[in-house]
């Protein structure tokens, strides 16, 4: 008998539109092929995006967990909080993705924790991101996130920050997404009206602060005068008309694509992906980036360093003079680029797979559950 097929686990996330909810999908899809019974608790519009209920095998519930920390939000997380209480009632596990999920998660484990609702599932988080904005906002969520990994029976990290953040965590296996591109590159450059003699440079993300595509924006005003530089930026978020409104006061050839799912096949015609964020976990774009070979600038911040190893060019994060000169590197020599392009391939092959990302996590529900 498959020790896993009584396993009942509870994935449960926030509103997410990138890396954490594809992870979430892809983990509830491998623990769902090994027999465990697996349910996803979040908001509708994550799962509209990433398909959790899709397959017909995963059970999706909408639990709509605040996206912000703010009155409304925590008002709307009370909520959630009643709600999870009672989907999670005779789960096994309880694994939570990111801050905001875990503290709506101990929320409504608390009164089983204390017997109330008889026997409670093991709590188990996986913090993505290190906490951002003013120092003493930062001090304030950190001091609320060592509270919750003393709450849980584990706690998974995804950065080396997160790392000397947490103390008794464990460094979480996370798995970038493969996909094949459909179309060929010159066929991608025609539908992009980009010229066969422009160089492209490519950013993939949330339109947030913590992206860093406004630096992106500036670093495109230093362009050797007369060459022919496109950058294009796929993604959708909060900072759009702000960065419409920047690259039009500064007269650049960036262009906003809005959300995008050939991101494949944009990477076959990027000669140079950037990535100048702020912060970062285990970004699942870098990973990709590197999957298909492309040269990468990338900021030296959370994860990135130890996810690209030598092969992206990193810079400092919020200097965009160094962000130009790192991408005007490569456009200027096609030798250096291709080399990093080999890089790339070989440090995707010593990354983790979905296979890796699910092993460990049977590893640790096993432990609680009886299974290892």
């Amino acid at each position: 008998m498959n020790p896993l097929a009584e396993l009942r686990v509870a994935l449960v996330l926030a509103t997410s539109t990138g890396g954490v909810g594809r992870h979430v999908a892809a983990v509830a899809s491998g623990l769902s092929a090994r027999g465990a019974r697996v349910a996803v608790f979040g908001p509708q519009a994550t799962n509209e995006r990433f398909g959790f209920d899709a397959s017909g095998v995963t059970r999706f519930r909408p639990v709509e967990v605040g996206a912000r920390l703010r009155p409304a939000s925590l008002a709307k997380s009370a909520g959630a909080t009643l709600r999870l209480r009672a989907l999670v009632k005779g789960a096994d596990i309880v694994h939570a993705h990111g801050f905001r999920a875990a503290l709506v998660s101990a929320l409504a484990l608390s009164r089983t924790r204390a017997g109330g609702l008889g026997r409670r599932p093991a709590f188990v988080i996986t913090f993505h991101n290190a906490m951002s904005g003013s120092d003493f906002r930062r001090a304030a969520l950190l001091r609320v996130m060592r509270r919750l990994a003393r709450a849980a029976d584990a706690v998974f990290v995804v950065s080396p920050d997160l790392a000397a953040d947490i103390e008794d965590s464990e460094r979480a296996l996370v798995a970038a997404p493969v996909r094949a591109p459909e179309r060929d590159p010159a066929a991608t450059r025609r539908a992009l009206e980009i010229h066969d003699d422009a160089a492209v440079v490519l950013a993939v993300g949330r339109l947030h602060r913590q992206k860093g595509f406004d630096l992106l924006v500036r670093a495109a005003t230093r362009w050797p005068t007369g060459r022919r530089v496109v950058v294009a930026i796929a993604g959708d978020g909060p900072q759009r008309a702000a960065l419409a409104s920047l690259i039009e006061e500064r007269g650049v050839d960036v262009r906003l694509l809005g959300d995008r799912s050939d991101i494949a096949d944009l990477l076959q015609v990027a000669d140079v992906v950037a990535m100048p964020s702020r912060w970062e976990g285990w970004p699942l774009a870098a990973g990709e980036v590197l999957a298909a070979g492309r040269p990468l600038v990338a900021s030296a911040v959370g994860g990135l360093p130890e996810l690209v190893g030598d092969a992206a060019k990193l810079v400092p994060p919020e200097d965009e003079t160094a962000l130009a000169a790192a991408i005007m590197r490569f456009l200027d020599n096609a030798e250096l680029a291709g080399e990093y392009g080999l890089r790339a391939i070989k440090r995707a092959t010593q990354l983790p797979t979905d296979d890796d990302v699910v092993a460990q996590l049977l590893a640790c529900y096993g432990s609680f559950a009886g299974t290892s």
